[in-house]
């Protein structure tokens, strides 16, 4: 992991000061709510609808095993609404749940004392009070983490794919390379107030496991033929209103040129980015509209970056090496801990061949622990499991962890020898569900139930859905599904790459939901990213379970094997028996029709 220098320690910690006395102003009177609006969102501090959120940043999904702690005091100590401000948001829960008719399986209660994991790897609370917003920057900042653009019209948090370092089919570590760009975008002055919100987001494998088709700039290492490390450059993905699919500006970006062309890329964007409509303020409506234009622009610039102002952002081989010495293999150990676990059991198995990966270290593994726990929203953690996972992560994983795209935690150094003492305690914290990358390995975004975004809940319909899929071996049977839910446009639970995709709408002041289909986030699985198509009118809350059910059955009925996957399925057969089938479990209890006709049968 990158460990900071005094340089970078003294940054936040005079930026939690900095933010202390904004507030403090703020409190006072001196500053507006119009003023304290762009200090407390560059910073990460949102007002939701029952409470302030805090988002705080992970770099590319690292977390060490100190930072999960603090995660955890904070959760503890901070994220406790009054009893007040409790009891008049189940009040709203209740009625938004008694307006939607049918939906007998309610979402898991408003809790509070936990974290949340997002698709960007990020950690969101609910509930701390403005108030405290100051302290907690300050002990986060004690353990160089920090809030920092992780919201406002700046360069955001930078992501990578998990397995960055440790994958078998790796072509290029791109952690260093995260990490410089996260520290040349931190605050740049140039690009602190762009037209819209800008995620980057790098792959260092042969396969897209980063979704960089849907970021505002996706960078895919690669070596060319001499064996040289470089990057293909996309500019222009996104999701929202408006799915594009992100354009390849460079081929081949040299890696050392990696700044100077990023550079050059965002002052476009800031130059001729629309201002006027927030809608159509991303780089995405400028790549559309310009297409080869743009890209020359970015040409140009990045030329007048290099000749006329001698590349001054160029990455030195030392500096790399500075950086990439930061990664280095950790010192691994036994754990030593014993086990009473029955290597031989099926649900061990199960475990093993779901959630335990392969390691480009020989006798090690990579394991998933799933937060896709019955009773939880997806990515939700506790204070008390947030404390386990650091013990965990020291006792297996060399003090180590990463946050997911899917929204569950990975343990980058586990001994193979271990991973029966380490089974044994994730499954004493329900961490152990068999289903990574299966159907109830949902992602979903915290919709209306936080969200003042929102047009409708997500959390509920996540909860029917693996309430509905709770027998694993029908689960296993179904194979790899993506499924992903948003609870509005602005598209938080990636619905658009869903291979089923799930979208909360606004109809008459009542809570409907879209369903897409054939969604890819770009991986080997799903194949090139795509945006999902809908499949026909929306649905009411209670009809979502059915109807997605009905697909199911649908791809059950239609695949050439048990071997042949949702998504192969669905492209070979397009889209149409889908539809039909998913419009024609509108107003009915579709398992329990399955059910009588099986039972006839």
């Amino acid at each position: 992991m990158y460990q900071y220098t005094d340089f970078d320690r003294q940054f936040v910690q005079l930026r939690a000061q900095q933010f202390r006395d904004q507030l403090e102003r703020w409190q006072r009177g001196e500053l507006t709510d119009e003023q304290m609006l762009p200090l407390r969102l560059q910073n990460g501090w949102y007002i939701q609808r029952y409470a302030p959120m805090a988002r705080i940043a992970v770099p590319y999904g690292e977390i060490s095993s100190t930072q999960l702690r603090m995660l955890a005091r904070i959760a503890c100590d901070y994220d406790r609404p009054t009893p007040e401000l409790l009891a008049r948001a189940q009040r709203t829960q209740d009625e938004l749940q008694a307006s939607q008719p049918g939906l007998t399986l309610a979402a898991p209660p408003l809790r509070y004392g936990y974290g949340h994991f997002t698709t960007r790897t990020n950690v969101q609370f609910n509930w701390i009070p403005i108030t405290q917003a100051a302290e907690v920057m300050e002990l986060l900042a004690s353990v160089n983490m920090h809030g920092i653009q992780t919201s406002g019209n700046a360069i955001r948090n930078i992501t990578c794919e998990a397995l960055a370092g440790i994958a078998p089919d790796e072509i290029v570590d791109t952690r260093p390379f995260a990490e410089i760009l996260r520290q040349w975008s931190t605050l740049h002055p140039e690009f602190a107030f762009l037209p819209r919100k800008f995620k980057i987001a790098f792959n260092g494998a042969f396969e897209d496991r980063a979704a960089t088709g849907w970021y505002d700039i996706g960078i895919q290492a690669l070596k060319n033929a001499g064996g040289k490390v470089g990057f293909v450059v996309k500019v222009g993905g996104g999701m929202g209103r408006t799915p594009v699919i992100g354009t390849v500006v460079r081929a081949f970006l040299p890696w050392s040129e990696l700044l100077n062309y990023i550079e050059a890329i965002v002052r476009v964007y800031n130059r001729y980015g629309r201002r006027d409509n927030k809608w159509k303020a991303r780089i995405k409506i400028l790549v559309k509209a310009e297409g080869q234009q743009f890209i020359d622009e970015v040409e140009a610039e990045y030329q007048a970056i290099v000749q006329q102002d001698g590349a001054p952002h160029t990455i030195t081989q030392a500096e790399l090496d500075r950086v990439t010495a930061n990664f280095e293999i950790p010192r691994l150990r036994l754990s030593g801990l014993k086990h009473t676990v029955n290597t031989d059991s099926k649900p061990y198995q199960r475990w093993l061949k779901q959630n335990v990966g392969r390691h480009r270290l020989a006798k090690l593994s990579v394991v998933t622990l799933s937060f896709k726990r019955p009773g939880w929203a997806p990515g939700d953690a506790d204070a008390g499991t947030l404390a386990a996972l650091a013990t965990l992560a020291e006792e297996f994983s060399a003090g180590e962890a990463r946050l997911t795209h899917e929204q569950n935690l990975l343990l980058p150094w586990v001994h193979t020898s271990d991973l029966p003492a380490l089974y044994e305690r994730a499954k004493a914290l329900g961490l152990v569900q068999p289903n990574i990358g299966l159907l109830t390995d949902l992602i979903a975004c915290p919709g209306g139930d936080f969200c003042s975004l929102a047009n409708a809940r997500a959390i509920p319909i996540a909860a029917a859905l693996t309430e509905l899929y709770q027998d694993i071996d029908e689960v296993t049977d179904l194979g790899p599904i993506d499924l992903h839910i948003s609870g509005c446009i602005n598209s938080c639970g990636h619905h658009h790459s869903g291979h089923i995709g799930i979208l909360g709408v606004d109809k008459d002041g009542k809570e409907w939901y879209q369903v897409t289909l054939g969604g890819s986030d770009g991986s080997a699985l799903s194949g090139p990213a795509t945006p999902g198509k809908v499949v026909g009118p929306s649905f009411s809350a209670a009809e979502v379970p059915g109807v997605v059910e009905a697909v199911l059955d649908t791809y059950r009925d239609l695949r050439l094997s048990s071997n042949e996957r949702f998504i192969d399925t669905l492209r070979r057969v397009g889209h149409e028996p889908f539809k039909q089938a998913a419009n024609g479990a509108r107003h009915t209890d579709h398992r329990a029709a399955r059910q009588a006709e099986e039972a006839t049968a």
